[in-house]
């Protein structure tokens, strides 16, 4: 499976960005699609996931209520709406698929940084 993320940039607080990952490749083994931030000197974090074949969702408590994933399975396509951004939200973020019998996400995007000013 390959990824392609895009969207980032820079933004004011309380403004909104929209993050697109494009899969390509095996899309018919992908079990679950998701969201991850690493913001400078931090580690890598769980931002928000969704099932590749239902409407379920993940999201870490931080971003409740602000994001909004989904996914277009007709394009291949994972979008992370962001609203009401906040300067804590500045990260790269990158998008990865864990595969059906897979243990954890085992294919990520490269990643796209979102930088909101306060």
């Amino acid at each position: 499976v390959q990824l392609q993320a895009s969207g980032g940039g820079l933004v004011q607080a309380g403004g909104s960005l929209r993050l697109s990952c494009a899969a390509s490749g095996r899309t018919w083994s992908i079990l679950r699609a998701g969201w991850f931030r690493q913001a400078p000197g931090k580690e890598r974090e769980f931002v928000a996931a969704t099932s590749w074949s239902s409407s379920t969702t993940f999201y870490r408590d931080s971003v409740k209520g602000r994001f909004t994933i989904s996914r277009d399975n007709d394009k291949n396509l994972v979008i992370l709406q962001m609203d009401s951004l906040k300067p804590e939200d500045t990260a790269v973020y990158y998008c990865a698929v864990r595969q059906y019998g897979a243990p954890q996400y085992d294919y990520w995007g490269q990643g796209t940084l979102v930088t909101v000013s306060s």
